[in-house]
């Protein structure tokens, strides 16, 4: 992370890094790095995707949700429907942890005032594409202090083949090292990659950085337009600190018993096994 960088995370979030940062010698993957993350609180690290219709429809699954999740996550189209407004009408009376992601991309004066902007509705995280280059991520990074600015490094919808066709080569796992590497050297507070690639990350950029892991989805749910896709469980286990989870929760009957059953599945994951 870079010096004098804030960074800002959700309790559950930032609980689970501690641990992680006691014990990054012995590697991340073990059982022990989550267990105070998610066996002890409430709240699963997740943030569900408000994918939703209309401004009243987020915000009742923003309601059903958050005992049992620590974010909610309101995306580009949400926001350019209803505007700034939706922060606060999500986060509602409880506060809830909000990850706006807007996936910026554009020059860095550009991309500045707009973070500018909605760094102001205060949010928890914001998106920018690594893509966009150093200049682009610093520029976000000094416009929002006080919140996580999260670089997208490859979009889960996309495969080696797709990268080929738009010209960058080396595949999928490349492109995320090196767009992970130059988004952290640039200082960002967080990184975005599906949970295929968090492990390799999490060796490169170390134990201070957020990953965050769209391309979640529980076992028997169907990828949609997802290609590099893992369960909760999975991602977790390899390094992951905020999992993205959007249509099995908020498509299901009953979106606030969908969360709790993924925190209890969570929950179960990490807890030690008896001797």
């Amino acid at each position: 992370m870079a010096k004098g960088a804030s960074r800002v995370v959700p309790r559950t979030v930032e609980r689970h890094n501690v641990i992680r940062r006691e014990q990054h010698v012995t590697g991340f993957a073990g059982l022990e790095q989550v267990v105070a993350g998610v066996a002890v609180g409430k709240q699963a690290p997740v943030a569900v995707a408000l994918d939703a219709p209309d401004l009243e429809t987020a915000a009742r699954w923003a309601a059903l949700v958050t005992p049992h999740v620590s974010t909610v996550k309101v995306g580009l189209e949400l926001y350019l429907r209803h505007g700034p407004q939706v922060v606060a009408t999500v986060r509602g009376a409880n506060r809830v942890a909000v990850f706006l992601d807007l996936k910026l991309h554009d020059i860095p004066a550009t991309v500045a005032g707009a973070a500018r902007a909605v760094a102001r509705l205060r949010p928890d995280v914001l998106t920018v594409h690594a893509a966009g280059g150093p200049d682009v991520i610093r520029a976000a990074v000094q416009a929002a202090p006080g919140t996580t600015v999260a670089a997208v490094t490859v979009l889960t919808s996309l495969g080696d083949d797709d990268l080929r066709r738009i010209g960058m080569a080396g595949g999928v796992p490349d492109a995320v090292l090196r767009l992970a590497s130059l988004s952290v050297e640039a200082g960002a507070q967080g990184l975005v990659c599906s949970p295929r690639e968090v492990s390799a990350v999490r060796a490169e950029v170390g134990p201070d950085v957020t990953l965050i892991t769209p391309g979640v989805r529980p076992t028997g749910s169907e990828a949609h337009d997802q290609a590099r896709v893992a369960t909760p469980e999975e991602a977790l286990l390899a390094g992951a600190d905020l999992l993205v989870i959007g249509r099995p929760i908020t498509s299901a009957s009953d979106p606030g018993a969908a969360a709790a059953a993924i925190a209890a599945s969570l929950r179960r994951t990490t807890m030690p096994r008896p001797a």
